[in-house]
């Protein structure tokens, strides 16, 4: 089943295309232009695409300024779940100055001595994204390599916030989006 990808009614073309990013990123995501439609809209368009979760990305000051992650039901339309990312900072593919293409197997890693809250949101994104984690050593080996092509990898920045990027292999190269969180709610407001 895949993810449908969209963003908060009226985007700024720097949500566009970190969701364009997004999509080459990370394997069985599409991104469809929201325009007027409200979240029972986007719920039937994703059950109409076979999707079964949604990512709505929203804005804030010009901005992306919060990653919001939905289920998919028939009966119920949209829920959502479990953690809301509240964006800091963005850097695009394209300001890494290098060639992306569209990766087609991904593995999440995490970047050793972090906090708990960044392994709890590797861990719910891996649940939701449908993405296994490795160990931080595997990242090196042949047999990652091999098996990948790319890691969404988890740390922290020099500012203690939760940071997200992605790293080609097998050079281990970062090649965008890195998304830096600056919280993480774990509880859905109603």
């Amino acid at each position: 089943m895949a993810i449908l990808l969209t963003t908060s009614r009226r985007p700024v073309r720097r949500i566009r295309t970190f969701c364009r990013d997004l999509v080459r990123s990370i394997p069985n995501v599409f991104y469809i232009n929201r325009g007027k439609l409200n979240l029972d809209g986007i719920a039937e368009k994703a059950l109409e695409s076979n999707a079964n979760r949604v990512v709505i990305v929203s804005r804030y000051k010009g901005g992306p300024g919060k990653i919001q992650l939905f289920q998919t039901s028939t009966n119920k339309g949209l829920t959502q779940i479990p953690p809301v990312l509240y964006v800091a900072g963005l850097r695009l593919q394209r300001e890494f100055k290098i060639k992306s293409r569209n990766i087609q197997s991904l593995m999440i890693t995490i970047q050793t001595k972090v906090s708990q809250q960044i392994l709890n949101l590797a861990e719910s994104l891996s649940l939701f994204l449908r993405i296994s984690i490795s160990s931080p050593r595997r990242i090196t080996s042949t047999h990652v390599s091999s098996n990948y092509q790319a890691s969404m990898h988890f740390s922290s920045d020099s500012s203690h916030f939760s940071q997200i990027t992605f790293l080609l292999f097998p050079k281990t190269v970062e090649v965008g989006p890195r998304i830096i969180i600056s919280h993480i709610a774990w509880e859905i407001k109603k």
